[in-house]
């Protein structure tokens, strides 16, 4: 008989007591913390239509970059219109033009995996897994079961050209997919772990298991908002996007997936590297709602010193691009070129209505380099 090659990490026979050296972990999680409790002091200061905004921003952004991370594009208006219908009291649902189905269904997992505190089952597991796939059926040219486990066992990752397919991983087989998925929800539910190892370590099993014939990434990005938002109260939203940090890192993300889950890359049977890994990503995302937070600070500033100035809709709308993207983020700086791009309108009328920006001190110029056009900043109060 054909020996069995030992390969896949649920194969390691102290599978699933995984091993991670949790020292390792402390500063990193010291850093969290800190920056977590930051961004909850710094929300309480804000009126609530302004912490709803940034609530629907940041929840559009996890929405968009769970799903690029798989390949679907989803446009920003479409889903910010499904969760404004949700979240926005004064969004009228009736005049909506661009929410589609998909875009409902994936905000519903999104709100549901934040809000809902009830203990993760199998029943809610295959609502999201429903909200997925309702508006297809099908895997490209496959079609897929929905709200069900996959019902078979050759399930691999595979990427590559025809005859030169790649196998990254194969998944728990079929006749252990039932205990594996008991033990992960009572470890979700039940486990008095440090709440950010827990989500990392839900997330990595999860993928392990891969209980579904498609969507156990954004399902596994699913139970991980799930877990953070534990210790948040039951009407709010956590206020970073992991799924847009993870995007901007993809390669590293299934890099890191490949080196936990193949024990010849693994073979200490040692997820302390995914857990770090995954720990850095979620720091990453709060720095970056800090500076969400701080381009609030400088946009509401900037309309308490020019609220009461004549500024056309325009303008107002430019303003309001850069203030939340932040002007070190609006690339190269406002031009004639890009406020016409912007606003539709002609040469003439752009570079009338940012010679009135200036005159009104709400835009600076910037220093001109060698060859480059005249440029123009925010002008922000300090």
């Amino acid at each position: 008989m054909k020996e069995e090659i030992i390969k896949w990490i649920w194969q390691h026979p102290g599978y699933p007591n995984f091993k991670y050296d949790k020292f390792k972990l402390t500063k990193i999680i010291s850093q969290i913390d800190y920056n977590r409790g930051i961004i909850d002091g710094i929300s309480k200061l804000f009126v609530l239509d302004d912490i709803i905004n940034i609530e629907i921003e940041t929840l559009t952004d996890e929405a968009i970059h769970t799903s690029l991370i798989e390949g679907e594009v989803f446009k920003r208006e479409s889903v910010q219109s499904s969760f404004r219908k949700k979240l926005d009291k004064d969004f009228d649902g009736r005049y909506d033009k661009y929410s589609t189905r998909a875009t409902d269904n994936l905000v519903e997992i999104l709100i549901d995996s934040n809000l809902n505190k009830d203990a993760l089952n199998l029943d809610r597991l295959h609502g999201w897994h429903n909200c997925l796939f309702e508006h297809t059926g099908y895997d490209r040219l496959s079609k897929i079961d929905i709200a069900k486990f996959r019902g078979h066992s050759d399930m691999e990752v595979v990427s590559g050209a025809i005859g030169h397919e790649r196998v990254h991983y194969k998944a728990v087989p079929l006749e252990k997919l039932e205990v594996d998925m008991k033990n992960f929800l009572r470890y979700c539910n039940e486990s008095d772990e440090n709440i950010y190892i827990k989500a990392a370590m839900a997330h990595i099993w999860f993928v392990i298991i891969h209980p579904y014939d498609d969507g156990n990434g954004r399902i596994a990005r699913a139970i991980t908002d799930y877990i953070l938002s534990q210790n948040t109260s039951s009407t709010k939203f956590k206020l970073y996007s992991i799924s847009t940090v993870i995007s901007s890192d993809r390669a590293g993300y299934y890099t890191f997936l490949d080196n936990t889950t193949n024990l010849f890359l693994n073979k200490e049977f040692d997820v302390t590297p995914w857990l770090m890994w995954h720990l850095n990503i979620l720091n990453h995302a709060m720095q970056q709602a800090l500076k969400n937070v701080e381009y609030l600070i400088q946009k509401t500033k900037f309309w308490d010193t020019h609220r009461k100035q004549a500024l056309n809709e325009r303008q107002i709308k430019v303003l309001n691009k850069i203030l939340d993207m932040g002007s070190e983020n609006f690339e190269g700086g406002l031009n004639t070129k890009k406020y016409m791009a912007l606003t539709k309108v002609s040469k003439a009328t752009a570079i009338r209505d940012i010679s009135e920006l200036l005159k009104l001190g709400c835009i600076e110029q910037v220093e001109a380099t060698a060859g480059r056009n005249v440029r123009y900043k925010v002008k922000n109060k300090r």
